[in-house]
């Protein structure tokens, strides 16, 4: 999409031409989609990278654990609903001829919401298949070069001026003879239908130019409609904490029913609270909705001051939402931490401090990241591995799941403009995914072969391993707080480390 602020009708020709989609993550500046999973015996590692705008081309990067994968074929798809189980033609990603377990592709996105990029895997192993779940939305307007757009406004004139002059030319010389001077009567005729063609032509570029500009509007309504809705907060009773969803676009109220969202990990929302500005404290809250569609949460006992409030919901077609806001609270006496509640205190980030790669836990075991000896780097896919330790520097034993889930992680940049809520399956929600697997389900009710995974490990009674993993990439350089949270013996510990991406 180019410059609103353009009037001319010629370029709604371009506009049809470059007809196309786009895809977005939910997460708050960080759209692209990481997600690592089983494709039926193959194990992927699977990069959606969101353009800017729409019309605009996802690029697909893919990496297999195993060196016999021969083809792969990507398509997108709804996540759920009408159209989840009848895909277009697929796209075959193309191989690396220097490294044959990587693959990529390009793929144009045809419409906003909810969707999914099925992969399609054949090997020596048989065949597989994938579901990604993708967000898709505008993220912002590209104005036209100003270059382009004065050649554009050259053509058009010349264009214009040139039907003028042939309607002209046709009425006074059509049908003359070779050197025979047309009649006075053929000149009047001839300026009359040029008079004619010159107001055809104008009103064909006024009302293109209106047309345009209108369907401009509503392409920056549907960028406002996807950008992260407002938390509203209310504090009652002194540590009753009630939030309520503001989109910034009056629409957004009026399709988001709250009392409409779905379970992910088991808790309709996932509310975190940052102690601004040193992120030194962390809450981690799940509160419940009240009869009127507002979310209402005790808080536990906290110190006065700042917060940043992210907080996490689906909606029912699959779509996630983080919730952003600021809340400032007096000194709160409230409950105990209970459940899946957990809560983190230390130390505020200092960008001038080395680099952590070691987190002290408080039972007296630590969680020390496994971090690559190069410089971080932003828009470079990762697997962030951490291991636990017990107090005695042995690999924990009594590793659990936590929501379903080996571990949760929470990537912060120090300015706020970057939170991602991600886990070992990806920065996609579990939620999206169960509606992915349950869409590829075949008539019978029962999973195919190659579905994505269920909630890992959620119904598992044996110790998880003492390492925890998290495909994600920074999307820009900056300094970021990395919370890292497992759960062991029934309590929540959190590991938290400071980095430097270039």
């Amino acid at each position: 999409m180019k410059d609103p602020s353009s009037r001319k009708g010629i370029l709604a020709v371009l506009a049809m031409l470059l007809a196309g989609a786009l895809t977005v993550s939910a997460h708050v500046g960080s759209p692209d989609v990481y997600c690592e999973g089983d494709a039926g015996p193959y194990h992927l590692f699977v990069t959606v990278r969101i353009p800017q705008v729409i019309p605009g081309i996802a690029e697909i990067q893919i990496r297999s654990a195993s060196n016999d994968v021969q083809r792969i074929e990507i398509v997108p798809m709804r996540l759920s609903g009408a159209g989840s189980n009848l895909p277009p033609t697929p796209d075959v990603a193309e191989q690396s001829k220097q490294d044959p377990q990587f693959f990529t592709g390009s793929l144009w996105l045809m419409e906003d919401g909810a969707l999914k990029v099925r992969v399609s895997v054949d090997g020596a192993k048989g065949k597989g298949e994938l579901s990604v779940p993708v967000a898709a939305f505008a993220r912002q307007t590209l104005k036209m070069d100003k270059p382009l757009g004065g050649l554009l406004t050259f053509l058009m004139l010349f264009l214009a001026l040139g039907l003028v002059f042939i309607a002209g030319a046709a009425v006074r010389e059509g049908n003359l003879r070779p050197g025979e001077a047309p009649a006075p009567g053929r000149a009047r005729r001839a300026r009359i239908a040029m008079a004619i063609t010159a107001v055809i032509v104008f009103a064909i570029l006024y009302l293109g130019g209106a047309w345009w500009n209108s369907e401009a509007r509503n392409y920056d309504r549907e960028v406002t409609f996807f950008k992260p809705p407002a938390v509203e907060t209310t504090l009652e009773n002194g540590n009753r904490l009630i939030l309520r969803a503001k989109g910034q676009d009056p629409r957004w109220s009026r399709y988001m029913k709250m009392k409409e969202v779905i379970p992910d990990h088991n808790h309709l929302m996932h509310l975190f609270l940052l102690r601004t500005p040193g992120l030194q404290e962390m809450w981690h809250l799940h509160p419940d909705r009240t009869a009127d569609g507002a979310f209402a949460e005790d808080l536990p006992t906290m110190p006065a001051g700042s917060y940043q409030v992210f907080a996490d919901i689906v909606d029912k077609n699959g779509f996630p939402w983080t919730l952003v806001g600021t809340l400032e609270l007096p000194q709160i006496q409230g409950k105990a931490l209970a459940g899946d509640d957990s809560s983190w205190s230390g130390g505020a980030v200092n960008a001038s401090a080395e680099e952590s790669t070691v987190s002290q836990l408080a039972d007296g075991g630590r969680m020390v990241w496994q971090r690559p000896s190069v410089p971080l780097r932003g828009n470079t896919p990762m697997n962030f591995k951490f291991n636990v330790e017990d107090k005695d520097g042995r690999p924990a034993t009594n590793m659990e799941p936590y929501m379903g889930m080996a571990g949760h992680a929470e990537f912060v940049s120090t300015d706020l403009a970057v939170f991602a809520h991600v886990h070992p399956a990806g920065s996609v929600s579990m939620a999206a995914l169960e509606l992915a697997r349950t869409a590829q389900a075949g008539a019978s009710g029962e999973l195919q072969v190659g579905a994505p995974m269920a909630m890992p490990m959620a119904t598992s009674n044996a110790p998880l391993p003492a390492e925890v993993s998290f495909p994600y990439g920074f999307p820009r350089p900056g300094e970021y707080r990395i919370f890292v949270q497992v759960k062991r013996a029934g309590q929540v510990e959190t590991g938290v480390f400071d980095a430097h991406v270039q």
